[in-house]
Protein backbone atom coordinates (compact mmCIF):
# COMPACT_ATOMS: atom_id res chain seq x y z
CA UNK A 1 0.00 0.00 0.00
CA UNK A 2 1.19 3.54 -0.70
CA UNK A 3 2.72 5.62 2.09
CA UNK A 4 0.59 8.60 3.04
CA UNK A 5 1.98 11.85 4.43
CA UNK A 6 -1.15 13.33 5.96
CA UNK A 7 0.44 16.59 7.08
CA UNK A 8 -0.26 19.19 4.37
CA UNK A 9 2.77 20.65 2.66
CA UNK A 10 3.06 24.42 2.94
CA UNK A 11 4.25 27.33 0.83
CA UNK A 12 6.22 30.41 1.87
CA UNK A 13 3.08 32.54 1.93
CA UNK A 14 1.75 30.45 4.81
CA UNK A 15 4.55 31.53 7.16
CA UNK A 16 5.58 34.70 8.95
CA UNK A 17 8.67 35.51 10.98
CA UNK A 18 8.12 36.57 14.59
CA UNK A 19 10.41 39.51 15.44
CA UNK A 20 13.14 38.95 18.01
CA UNK A 21 15.24 41.25 20.18
CA UNK A 22 17.25 43.73 18.10
CA UNK A 23 20.33 45.33 19.61
CA UNK A 24 21.55 48.79 18.61
CA UNK A 25 24.01 47.01 16.28
CA UNK A 26 21.18 45.46 14.28
CA UNK A 27 21.07 47.93 11.43
CA UNK A 28 21.05 46.98 7.72
CA UNK A 29 24.50 48.49 7.16
CA UNK A 30 25.97 45.87 9.52
CA UNK A 31 24.28 42.87 7.89
CA UNK A 32 26.44 40.43 5.91
CA UNK A 33 24.74 38.28 3.27
CA UNK A 34 27.81 36.18 2.50
CA UNK A 35 26.92 32.54 1.97
CA UNK A 36 28.64 29.36 0.73
CA UNK A 37 27.91 28.12 -2.78
CA UNK A 38 29.67 24.73 -2.63
CA UNK A 39 30.33 22.15 0.07
CA UNK A 40 33.15 22.33 2.57
CA UNK A 41 34.48 20.44 5.57
CA UNK A 42 33.95 21.53 9.15
CA UNK A 43 36.50 24.15 10.11
CA UNK A 44 37.24 25.06 6.50
CA UNK A 45 35.74 27.62 4.13
CA UNK A 46 33.78 27.04 0.95
CA UNK A 47 35.82 27.24 -2.26
CA UNK A 48 33.22 29.73 -3.54
CA UNK A 49 31.49 32.11 -1.15
CA UNK A 50 28.89 34.44 -2.63
CA UNK A 51 28.36 37.96 -1.35
CA UNK A 52 24.60 37.76 -1.79
CA UNK A 53 22.34 34.67 -1.54
CA UNK A 54 21.02 34.81 -5.10
CA UNK A 55 21.65 32.69 -8.20
CA UNK A 56 19.77 32.76 -11.49
CA UNK A 57 17.79 29.87 -12.95
CA UNK A 58 19.21 27.72 -15.74
CA UNK A 59 16.76 29.03 -18.32
CA UNK A 60 16.89 30.36 -21.88
CA UNK A 61 14.81 33.38 -20.94
CA UNK A 62 16.88 34.20 -17.85
CA UNK A 63 20.56 33.35 -17.79
CA UNK A 64 22.64 34.63 -20.68
CA UNK A 65 26.08 36.21 -20.58
CA UNK A 66 24.78 39.74 -19.85
CA UNK A 67 22.89 38.57 -16.79
CA UNK A 68 25.93 36.53 -15.70
CA UNK A 69 28.04 39.68 -15.69
CA UNK A 70 25.36 41.83 -14.02
CA UNK A 71 24.66 39.31 -11.25
CA UNK A 72 28.35 38.63 -10.53
CA UNK A 73 28.82 42.40 -10.30
CA UNK A 74 26.30 42.39 -7.45
CA UNK A 75 27.86 39.38 -5.74
CA UNK A 76 25.76 36.44 -6.97
CA UNK A 77 26.15 33.75 -9.63
CA UNK A 78 24.26 33.13 -12.85
CA UNK A 79 23.97 29.64 -14.32
CA UNK A 80 24.09 30.06 -18.09
CA UNK A 81 21.47 27.88 -19.70
CA UNK A 82 22.50 24.50 -21.09
CA UNK A 83 19.62 24.02 -23.54
CA UNK A 84 21.80 25.15 -26.43
CA UNK A 85 24.73 23.69 -28.34
CA UNK A 86 27.88 22.89 -26.39
CA UNK A 87 29.82 25.39 -28.50
CA UNK A 88 27.35 28.20 -27.89
CA UNK A 89 27.17 27.63 -24.14
CA UNK A 90 30.96 27.48 -23.85
CA UNK A 91 31.23 30.70 -25.88
CA UNK A 92 28.77 32.43 -23.52
CA UNK A 93 30.79 31.31 -20.51
CA UNK A 94 34.02 32.48 -22.13
CA UNK A 95 32.61 35.90 -22.98
CA UNK A 96 31.23 36.36 -19.46
CA UNK A 97 34.55 35.32 -17.92
CA UNK A 98 36.47 37.73 -20.14
CA UNK A 99 34.03 40.62 -19.88
CA UNK A 100 35.92 42.21 -17.03
CA UNK A 101 39.05 40.47 -16.14
CA UNK A 102 41.83 42.52 -14.73
CA UNK A 103 43.57 41.50 -17.94
CA UNK A 104 41.11 41.33 -20.82
CA UNK A 105 41.74 39.41 -24.03
CA UNK A 106 40.84 41.93 -26.72
CA UNK A 107 37.78 40.92 -28.72
CA UNK A 108 37.62 44.11 -30.84
CA UNK A 109 40.47 43.96 -33.34
CA UNK A 110 41.17 45.13 -36.90
CA UNK A 111 44.09 45.14 -39.32
CA UNK A 112 45.86 48.35 -40.46
CA UNK A 113 44.24 47.91 -43.89
CA UNK A 114 40.71 47.92 -42.46
CA UNK A 115 38.56 50.96 -43.11
CA UNK A 116 36.66 53.48 -41.02
CA UNK A 117 33.48 51.68 -42.07
CA UNK A 118 34.90 48.47 -40.58
CA UNK A 119 35.67 50.27 -37.32
CA UNK A 120 32.18 51.74 -37.08
CA UNK A 121 30.58 48.36 -37.83
CA UNK A 122 32.73 46.65 -35.20
CA UNK A 123 31.86 49.26 -32.60
CA UNK A 124 28.14 48.79 -33.31
CA UNK A 125 28.54 45.03 -32.98
CA UNK A 126 30.57 44.90 -29.76
CA UNK A 127 29.83 48.25 -28.16
CA UNK A 128 33.55 48.75 -27.57
CA UNK A 129 35.09 52.11 -28.41
CA UNK A 130 38.69 50.92 -27.94
CA UNK A 131 39.86 48.75 -30.84
CA UNK A 132 43.27 47.12 -31.11
CA UNK A 133 45.04 47.20 -34.47
CA UNK A 134 47.12 44.08 -34.98
CA UNK A 135 49.00 42.92 -38.07
CA UNK A 136 46.51 40.11 -38.70
CA UNK A 137 43.42 41.40 -36.89
CA UNK A 138 43.61 38.71 -34.20
CA UNK A 139 43.55 39.25 -30.41
CA UNK A 140 47.17 38.16 -30.09
CA UNK A 141 48.71 39.53 -33.28
CA UNK A 142 51.61 41.99 -33.40
CA UNK A 143 50.30 45.29 -32.07
CA UNK A 144 50.35 48.09 -34.67
CA UNK A 145 48.24 50.72 -32.92
CA UNK A 146 45.01 51.57 -31.13
CA UNK A 147 41.82 53.20 -32.38
CA UNK A 148 39.46 55.01 -30.02
CA UNK A 149 36.47 57.25 -30.69
CA UNK A 150 38.79 60.27 -30.34
CA UNK A 151 40.78 59.20 -33.42
CA UNK A 152 38.05 59.73 -36.01
CA UNK A 153 34.95 61.71 -36.89
CA UNK A 154 32.47 59.86 -39.05
CA UNK A 155 30.92 63.08 -40.35
CA UNK A 156 34.24 64.43 -41.67
CA UNK A 157 36.01 61.30 -42.91
CA UNK A 158 35.39 59.02 -45.86
CA UNK A 159 34.14 55.53 -44.91
CA UNK A 160 36.95 53.93 -46.93
CA UNK A 161 39.71 55.74 -44.99
CA UNK A 162 42.31 53.18 -43.91
CA UNK A 163 42.78 52.55 -40.21
CA UNK A 164 46.52 53.09 -40.55
CA UNK A 165 45.83 56.71 -41.47
CA UNK A 166 44.01 57.69 -38.26
CA UNK A 167 45.00 55.17 -35.57
CA UNK A 168 47.38 56.04 -32.73
CA UNK A 169 50.49 54.18 -33.93
CA UNK A 170 52.44 51.74 -31.77
CA UNK A 171 55.40 54.08 -31.27
CA UNK A 172 53.12 56.63 -29.59
CA UNK A 173 51.46 54.09 -27.29
CA UNK A 174 52.30 53.44 -23.66
CA UNK A 175 52.41 49.67 -23.15
CA UNK A 176 53.41 47.27 -20.39
CA UNK A 177 55.23 43.98 -20.70
CA UNK A 178 53.67 40.60 -20.09
CA UNK A 179 54.01 39.69 -16.44
CA UNK A 180 53.09 43.16 -15.16
CA UNK A 181 50.83 42.89 -12.11
CA UNK A 182 47.35 44.37 -12.13
CA UNK A 183 48.33 46.88 -9.44
CA UNK A 184 51.28 48.13 -11.48
CA UNK A 185 49.15 48.25 -14.64
CA UNK A 186 46.55 50.39 -12.89
CA UNK A 187 49.29 52.66 -11.54
CA UNK A 188 50.57 53.17 -15.10
CA UNK A 189 47.03 54.01 -16.26
CA UNK A 190 46.62 56.61 -13.52
CA UNK A 191 50.11 58.08 -13.88
CA UNK A 192 49.74 58.60 -17.63
CA UNK A 193 46.02 59.45 -17.59
CA UNK A 194 45.18 56.55 -19.91
CA UNK A 195 41.84 54.88 -20.59
CA UNK A 196 43.47 51.60 -21.54
CA UNK A 197 46.86 49.91 -21.33
CA UNK A 198 47.97 47.23 -23.82
CA UNK A 199 50.00 44.35 -22.36
CA UNK A 200 52.46 42.94 -24.92
CA UNK A 201 55.05 40.15 -24.98
CA UNK A 202 58.73 40.55 -25.90
CA UNK A 203 57.93 40.18 -29.62
CA UNK A 204 55.36 42.97 -29.48
CA UNK A 205 52.35 40.68 -29.71
CA UNK A 206 49.22 41.83 -27.91
CA UNK A 207 48.44 39.72 -24.85
CA UNK A 208 45.80 41.66 -22.92
CA UNK A 209 44.17 45.04 -22.39
CA UNK A 210 43.72 46.67 -18.97
CA UNK A 211 40.99 49.31 -18.77
CA UNK A 212 40.56 52.26 -16.42
CA UNK A 213 36.79 51.68 -16.32
CA UNK A 214 37.29 48.22 -14.82
CA UNK A 215 39.11 49.74 -11.85
CA UNK A 216 36.35 52.31 -11.44
CA UNK A 217 33.66 49.64 -11.78
CA UNK A 218 35.25 47.55 -9.06
CA UNK A 219 35.35 50.51 -6.70
CA UNK A 220 31.68 51.22 -7.40
CA UNK A 221 30.69 47.57 -6.87
CA UNK A 222 32.41 46.30 -3.71
CA UNK A 223 30.34 43.10 -3.74
CA UNK A 224 31.70 41.92 -7.10
CA UNK A 225 32.22 38.17 -7.11
CA UNK A 226 35.59 37.51 -8.75
CA UNK A 227 37.86 34.50 -9.15
CA UNK A 228 41.59 34.44 -8.34
CA UNK A 229 42.36 36.08 -11.67
CA UNK A 230 39.94 38.95 -11.04
CA UNK A 231 37.39 37.56 -13.51
CA UNK A 232 33.69 37.24 -12.81
CA UNK A 233 32.50 33.98 -11.24
CA UNK A 234 30.22 32.25 -13.77
CA UNK A 235 28.12 29.10 -13.53
CA UNK A 236 26.63 26.89 -16.25
CA UNK A 237 23.96 24.23 -16.59
CA UNK A 238 24.58 20.69 -17.82
CA UNK A 239 22.32 17.71 -18.51
CA UNK A 240 22.59 13.97 -17.91
CA UNK A 241 22.94 13.07 -21.60
CA UNK A 242 25.93 14.84 -23.16
CA UNK A 243 27.93 15.66 -20.02
CA UNK A 244 31.01 13.81 -21.29
CA UNK A 245 31.28 16.34 -24.12
CA UNK A 246 29.73 19.42 -22.48
CA UNK A 247 31.66 19.45 -19.19
CA UNK A 248 35.17 19.51 -20.78
CA UNK A 249 34.13 22.36 -23.09
CA UNK A 250 32.74 24.41 -20.20
CA UNK A 251 35.77 23.75 -18.02
CA UNK A 252 38.06 24.83 -20.86
CA UNK A 253 35.98 28.01 -21.21
CA UNK A 254 36.69 28.81 -17.56
CA UNK A 255 33.38 27.98 -15.83
CA UNK A 256 33.57 28.14 -12.03
CA UNK A 257 30.66 25.91 -11.08
CA UNK A 258 28.24 23.58 -12.85
CA UNK A 259 24.71 22.53 -12.03
CA UNK A 260 22.74 19.58 -13.36
CA UNK A 261 19.54 20.98 -14.83
CA UNK A 262 16.76 18.52 -14.15
CA UNK A 263 13.16 18.71 -13.03
CA UNK A 264 13.69 15.79 -10.63
CA UNK A 265 17.08 14.82 -9.25
CA UNK A 266 16.49 11.67 -7.19
CA UNK A 267 17.72 9.46 -10.03
CA UNK A 268 20.57 7.26 -11.16
CA UNK A 269 21.13 9.61 -14.11
CA UNK A 270 22.44 12.28 -11.78
CA UNK A 271 24.58 9.76 -9.94
CA UNK A 272 26.18 8.66 -13.21
CA UNK A 273 26.83 12.29 -14.19
CA UNK A 274 28.45 13.24 -10.88
CA UNK A 275 30.54 10.04 -10.81
CA UNK A 276 31.88 10.81 -14.30
CA UNK A 277 32.87 14.32 -13.23
CA UNK A 278 34.61 13.01 -10.10
CA UNK A 279 36.41 10.32 -12.09
CA UNK A 280 37.78 12.79 -14.63
CA UNK A 281 38.22 15.96 -12.53
CA UNK A 282 38.16 14.91 -8.89
CA UNK A 283 36.88 17.71 -6.65
CA UNK A 284 38.34 20.47 -8.83
CA UNK A 285 35.10 20.82 -10.81
CA UNK A 286 32.19 21.92 -8.63
CA UNK A 287 28.74 20.60 -9.54
CA UNK A 288 25.33 21.11 -7.97
CA UNK A 289 22.48 18.63 -8.34
CA UNK A 290 18.73 18.35 -7.86
CA UNK A 291 15.92 18.97 -7.62
CA UNK A 292 14.64 17.08 -4.58
CA UNK A 293 11.84 17.66 -2.06
CA UNK A 294 12.64 15.39 0.88
CA UNK A 295 15.43 14.15 3.10
CA UNK A 296 15.90 10.90 1.19
CA UNK A 297 16.53 12.82 -2.03
CA UNK A 298 19.06 15.06 -0.30
CA UNK A 299 20.88 12.10 1.26
CA UNK A 300 21.09 10.35 -2.11
CA UNK A 301 22.65 13.31 -3.91
CA UNK A 302 24.93 14.08 -0.96
CA UNK A 303 26.33 10.55 -1.09
CA UNK A 304 26.72 10.87 -4.87
CA UNK A 305 29.08 13.79 -4.26
CA UNK A 306 27.01 16.88 -5.12
CA UNK A 307 28.56 20.23 -4.15
CA UNK A 308 25.18 21.84 -3.48
CA UNK A 309 21.64 20.55 -3.71
CA UNK A 310 18.57 22.27 -5.12
CA UNK A 311 15.16 21.93 -3.50
CA UNK A 312 11.85 22.37 -5.27
CA UNK A 313 9.58 20.63 -7.76
CA UNK A 314 6.65 22.37 -9.40
CA UNK A 315 6.82 25.66 -7.50
CA UNK A 316 8.13 27.87 -10.30
CA UNK A 317 5.80 30.49 -11.73
CA UNK A 318 5.91 28.95 -15.21
CA UNK A 319 6.14 25.32 -14.04
CA UNK A 320 3.11 23.04 -14.48
CA UNK A 321 4.79 19.79 -13.38
CA UNK A 322 2.43 19.38 -10.45
CA UNK A 323 -0.74 19.68 -12.49
CA UNK A 324 0.70 17.74 -15.45
CA UNK A 325 2.31 14.83 -13.58
CA UNK A 326 0.99 15.13 -10.02
CA UNK A 327 4.43 15.23 -8.39
CA UNK A 328 5.96 17.87 -6.15
CA UNK A 329 5.62 19.37 -2.70
CA UNK A 330 4.90 22.72 -1.10
CA UNK A 331 8.19 24.63 -1.23
CA UNK A 332 8.37 25.61 2.43
CA UNK A 333 7.74 22.09 3.70
CA UNK A 334 10.22 20.59 1.23
CA UNK A 335 12.89 23.10 2.20
CA UNK A 336 12.43 22.62 5.94
CA UNK A 337 12.76 18.84 5.66
CA UNK A 338 15.77 18.92 3.34
CA UNK A 339 17.62 21.45 5.50
CA UNK A 340 17.01 19.31 8.57
CA UNK A 341 18.56 16.38 6.70
CA UNK A 342 21.45 18.63 5.61
CA UNK A 343 22.16 19.44 9.27
CA UNK A 344 22.06 15.75 10.25
CA UNK A 345 24.43 14.91 7.41
CA UNK A 346 26.81 17.64 8.59
CA UNK A 347 26.78 16.27 12.15
CA UNK A 348 27.49 12.75 10.90
CA UNK A 349 30.17 13.52 8.32
CA UNK A 350 31.56 16.99 9.07
CA UNK A 351 30.71 17.97 5.48
CA UNK A 352 28.40 20.92 4.96
CA UNK A 353 26.46 20.85 1.69
CA UNK A 354 24.70 24.14 0.86
CA UNK A 355 21.01 23.99 0.01
CA UNK A 356 19.48 26.09 -2.76
CA UNK A 357 15.78 26.88 -2.63
CA UNK A 358 14.54 26.81 -6.23
CA UNK A 359 11.01 28.04 -6.91
CA UNK A 360 8.10 29.42 -4.96
CA UNK A 361 9.54 32.93 -4.50
CA UNK A 362 6.73 35.38 -5.25
CA UNK A 363 7.57 38.32 -2.98
CA UNK A 364 10.88 39.67 -1.72
CA UNK A 365 10.13 38.57 1.84
CA UNK A 366 9.94 34.97 0.62
CA UNK A 367 13.70 35.16 0.11
CA UNK A 368 14.14 35.91 3.81
CA UNK A 369 11.74 33.13 4.75
CA UNK A 370 13.68 30.65 2.61
CA UNK A 371 16.95 31.67 4.28
CA UNK A 372 15.39 31.44 7.74
CA UNK A 373 14.10 27.94 6.95
CA UNK A 374 17.66 26.83 6.23
CA UNK A 375 18.43 27.66 2.61
CA UNK A 376 21.92 29.01 1.95
CA UNK A 377 20.75 30.78 -1.19
CA UNK A 378 17.81 30.96 -3.57
CA UNK A 379 17.55 30.33 -7.31
CA UNK A 380 15.28 32.77 -9.14
CA UNK A 381 13.81 32.65 -12.64
CA UNK A 382 10.83 35.00 -13.02
CA UNK A 383 12.57 37.54 -10.78
CA UNK A 384 15.57 37.92 -13.12
CA UNK A 385 13.59 37.46 -16.35
CA UNK A 386 12.06 40.93 -15.79
CA UNK A 387 15.33 42.81 -16.11
CA UNK A 388 17.19 44.51 -18.95
CA UNK A 389 19.99 41.96 -18.72
CA UNK A 390 17.88 38.85 -19.36
CA UNK A 391 18.12 37.42 -22.91
CA UNK A 392 14.42 37.70 -23.78
CA UNK A 393 12.72 40.42 -25.80
CA UNK A 394 10.98 43.42 -24.28
CA UNK A 395 7.53 43.91 -25.79
CA UNK A 396 4.78 46.49 -25.44
CA UNK A 397 1.28 45.18 -24.74
CA UNK A 398 -1.48 47.72 -24.32
CA UNK A 399 1.05 50.45 -23.62
CA UNK A 400 2.80 48.48 -20.86
CA UNK A 401 6.21 46.88 -21.26
CA UNK A 402 6.76 43.20 -20.56
CA UNK A 403 9.59 40.70 -20.98
CA UNK A 404 9.03 37.31 -22.58
CA UNK A 405 9.43 34.42 -20.15
CA UNK A 406 9.12 30.73 -20.95
CA UNK A 407 9.78 27.57 -19.01
CA UNK A 408 12.42 25.01 -19.92
CA UNK A 409 9.61 22.47 -20.04
CA UNK A 410 7.70 24.44 -22.68
CA UNK A 411 7.59 23.55 -26.34
CA UNK A 412 9.41 26.81 -27.06
CA UNK A 413 12.48 25.77 -25.04
CA UNK A 414 12.51 22.22 -26.43
CA UNK A 415 14.71 21.21 -23.52
CA UNK A 416 13.84 17.51 -23.48
CA UNK A 417 17.11 16.70 -21.67
CA UNK A 418 15.81 18.36 -18.51
CA UNK A 419 12.98 15.81 -18.31
CA UNK A 420 14.99 12.86 -19.60
CA UNK A 421 13.96 9.45 -18.29
CA UNK A 422 16.02 7.46 -20.75
CA UNK A 423 13.45 7.32 -23.55
CA UNK A 424 13.19 9.00 -26.93
CA UNK A 425 15.03 12.27 -27.45
CA UNK A 426 11.94 14.45 -27.49
CA UNK A 427 9.59 16.44 -25.26
CA UNK A 428 6.50 14.25 -25.03
CA UNK A 429 4.37 16.82 -23.22
CA UNK A 430 4.85 20.27 -21.75
CA UNK A 431 5.80 20.89 -18.11
CA UNK A 432 6.20 24.66 -18.52
CA UNK A 433 4.37 27.56 -20.12
CA UNK A 434 5.23 30.44 -22.45
CA UNK A 435 4.38 33.77 -20.85
CA UNK A 436 5.15 37.44 -20.15
CA UNK A 437 6.37 39.14 -16.97
CA UNK A 438 6.20 42.89 -16.21
CA UNK A 439 9.38 44.67 -17.28
CA UNK A 440 11.23 45.98 -14.22
CA UNK A 441 14.36 47.81 -15.44
CA UNK A 442 17.93 47.11 -14.40
CA UNK A 443 19.09 44.19 -12.30
CA UNK A 444 21.27 46.38 -10.08
CA UNK A 445 18.45 48.63 -8.86
CA UNK A 446 16.01 45.78 -8.22
CA UNK A 447 18.48 43.51 -6.46
CA UNK A 448 19.52 46.39 -4.20
CA UNK A 449 15.89 46.99 -3.23
CA UNK A 450 15.14 43.31 -2.63
CA UNK A 451 18.21 42.81 -0.47
CA UNK A 452 17.48 45.99 1.48
CA UNK A 453 14.21 44.32 2.52
CA UNK A 454 16.01 41.09 3.42
CA UNK A 455 18.53 42.97 5.58
CA UNK A 456 15.78 44.95 7.30
CA UNK A 457 13.85 41.80 8.17
CA UNK A 458 17.01 40.13 9.46
CA UNK A 459 17.54 43.10 11.78
CA UNK A 460 13.97 42.68 13.06
CA UNK A 461 14.94 39.12 13.96
CA UNK A 462 18.15 40.26 15.68
CA UNK A 463 20.41 38.64 13.08
CA UNK A 464 23.40 40.11 11.25
CA UNK A 465 24.35 37.01 9.22
CA UNK A 466 22.42 34.25 7.46
CA UNK A 467 23.62 31.53 9.91
CA UNK A 468 22.52 33.77 12.79
CA UNK A 469 19.12 34.23 11.16
CA UNK A 470 18.72 30.46 10.86
CA UNK A 471 19.64 30.07 14.52
CA UNK A 472 17.38 32.81 15.88
CA UNK A 473 14.42 32.71 13.48
CA UNK A 474 11.00 31.96 14.92
CA UNK A 475 8.43 31.07 12.26
CA UNK A 476 4.69 30.74 12.60
CA UNK A 477 2.08 29.24 10.32
CA UNK A 478 -0.70 31.63 9.42
CA UNK A 479 -4.34 31.08 8.58
CA UNK A 480 -6.04 32.09 5.36
CA UNK A 481 -7.78 34.89 7.25
CA UNK A 482 -4.55 36.30 8.68
CA UNK A 483 -3.02 36.31 5.19
CA UNK A 484 -5.83 38.66 4.15
CA UNK A 485 -5.24 40.70 7.30
CA UNK A 486 -1.56 41.06 6.36
CA UNK A 487 -2.35 43.17 3.30
CA UNK A 488 -4.14 46.47 2.90
CA UNK A 489 -7.81 45.94 3.77
CA UNK A 490 -10.99 47.80 4.72
CA UNK A 491 -9.78 50.98 3.04
CA UNK A 492 -10.14 52.60 -0.36
CA UNK A 493 -6.60 52.89 -1.68
CA UNK A 494 -5.56 56.00 -3.55
CA UNK A 495 -4.39 55.51 -7.10
CA UNK A 496 -0.58 55.43 -6.86
CA UNK A 497 -0.38 57.29 -10.12
CA UNK A 498 -2.49 60.21 -8.87
CA UNK A 499 -0.66 63.48 -8.38
CA UNK A 500 -1.68 65.22 -5.15
CA UNK A 501 -1.28 68.99 -5.40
Amino acid sequence: MAIFVNEPSHTFNEYLLIPGYSSSQCIPANVSLKTPLVKFKKGEESAITMNIPMVSAIMQSVSGEKLAVALATEGGVAFIYGSQSIEDEAAMVRRAKNHKAGFVVSDSNVTPDATLADVVALKEKTGHSTIAVTHDGTPNGKLQGIVTSRDYRVSRMAPDTKVVEFMTPFEKLICAEEGTTLKVANDIIWDHKLNSLPIIDKEGNLCYMVFRKDYDTHKQNPNELLDNEKRYVVGAGINTRDFAQRVPALVEAGVDVLCIDSSEGFSEWQKITIEWIREHYGDSVKVGAGNVVDGAGFRFLAECGADFIKVGIGGGSICITRETKGIGRGQATALIEVCAERDRYFEETGIYIPVCSDGGIVYDHHITLALAMGADFVMLGRYFARFDESPSNRVSIGGTYYKEYWGEGSARARNWQRYDLGGDKKLSFEEGVDSYVPYAGSLKDNVAMSLAKVKSTMCNCGALTIPELQEKAVLTLVSATSIVEGGAHDVIQKDKGTNIK
